[in-house]
């Protein structure tokens, strides 16, 4: 039954955000990889959270590394399989966002970087360790989110609005 009620509400908020996004004219990725990605992101934060102050760093770091692989490998292949096996045999999923490539290799970089960070505080979490990841993720959104609005290199055609 709990899995269920999770399903009914991560659909809504997949729509909410959907439609926060284009009635405010935010583009599909920019609001999954802000508003989306922190509303998801929630348990995993609290369990690593959790673990860390458990004296447990390797396993809040694990955790952390090992839900984002589960989400990409196992949360776009089950749908991608179910709709190209089973709800339509030999369909494409297409993906809209060019910058998405851009994305993913900031993406890696943000991952590389982390791993250099920890290993320059010798494998020790603490705040300085913190603040310097958060500062990367500032940096993975803004470069992401200017990707995405054009402003290096045209990688996306404009939102199509409707006229009232």
């Amino acid at each position: 039954m709990a899995t269920l009620w999770i399903a009914v509400f991560s659909y809504l908020m997949v729509w909410l955000v959907t439609i926060i996004g284009y009635t405010l004219g935010i583009p599909d990725v920019i609001m999954g990889i802000t508003f989306l990605a922190a509303g998801t992101s929630v348990p995993d934060c609290m369990a690593s959270l959790i673990v860390a102050r458990q004296g447990l760093g390797d396993m809040a770091v694990s955790n952390t590394i090992g839900s984002n692989v589960f989400d990409i490998l196992v949360g776009l292949g089950i749908p991608w399989g179910l709709q190209t096996m089973l709800i339509n045999y030999g369909s494409t999923v297409k993906i809209n966002s060019r910058g998405l490539v851009y994305s993913v290799v900031l993406l890696l970089g943000s991952v590389a970087l982390t791993v250099l960070g920890i290993h320059l505080n010798k494998w020790k979490l603490d705040r300085k360790l913190g603040v310097y990841v958060l500062v990367l993720y500032a940096i993975f959104l803004c470069f992401s989110i200017m990707i995405e609005f054009n402003v290096f290199t045209f990688v996306n055609l404009p939102m199509c609005r409707e006229d009232d």
